[in-house]
């Protein structure tokens, strides 16, 4: 009932998850990030415990070594999935500091399923309209330029123009990270009966320019630039 991608930054660092579904508020139950750490998506069957847990594992993996991060998605990933109960039911995706990532599919996932990865991201999904559109996101991403935001609706919107799900999406979300221990940007269409990613573009595309000064907001508000809002000297 998903299609979706984690992404990093590979010029800033910045980590990001876009993500639509048939399903309501799945942006809600599916999608995590941590600065400095890693992004995940934790969909299929959903166990939002999944995404939390690989993240914790990724930053225990990063407190070692530098010869032994390599692969921190892949064995962060593996340290929980191979525990997992239900794993069979579960779709997982990461990404992780060094751009390596990997996805995990389970035999129960549902319908049309598929995966892809390249440099710096990983697509998945499940009740495909047919399972090349993973891999028509990641391409999109791949070859897409800016910022990080930007490119993962261009990759979103890629895969729904490749077939998407085999019925109507109706809920959407894109999370970003970083630098800061919270969410940069974290917008929802939790349900439309219009198309949710066209609505979550229009409002990042509203967001977008506004996003350092909410960082900055928190940070030092007297430093901060006006609200912008009436009343506001």
């Amino acid at each position: 009932m998903t299609f979706s991608l984690v992404a990093r930054c590979s010029d800033t660092g910045m980590f990001g998850v876009a993500i639509s579904s048939s399903s309501p508020a799945v942006a809600a139950r599916c999608s995590y990030a941590r600065a400095g750490v890693g992004a995940v998506a934790s969909q299929n069957i959903t166990d939002p415990r999944l995404g939390p847990q690989v993240l914790d594992a990724l930053s225990e993996l990063a407190s070692k070594d530098a010869d032994e991060r390599s692969g921190n998605a892949s064995l962060a990933l593996s340290s929980v999935i191979n525990h997992h109960e239900y794993q069979d039911y579960r779709q997982v995706l990461v990404v992780d500091a060094h751009g390596h990532a990997v996805v995990h599919s389970g035999r129960q996932a549902l319908g049309n399923w598929s995966s892809a990865t390249g440099d710096n991201v990983a697509s998945g999904g499940n009740l495909l309209e047919h399972v090349g559109v993973p891999q028509a996101i990641v391409d999109a991403f791949v070859q897409s330029h800016g910022h990080l935001g930007d490119r993962l609706i261009h990759a979103l919107k890629a895969g729904l123009e490749s077939g998407g799900e085999a019925g109507p999406v109706h809920s959407a979300g894109l999370l970003l990270v970083d630098q800061v221990s919270w969410p940069v940007a974290d917008l929802r269409c939790d349900w439309s009966e219009q198309c949710p990613i066209a609505e979550l573009e229009s409002l990042w595309n509203i967001y977008k320019p506004q996003l350092a000064d909410y960082v900055q907001r928190a940070l030092n508000p007297g430093d901060a630039p006006s609200y912008g809002v009436p009343g506001d000297d």
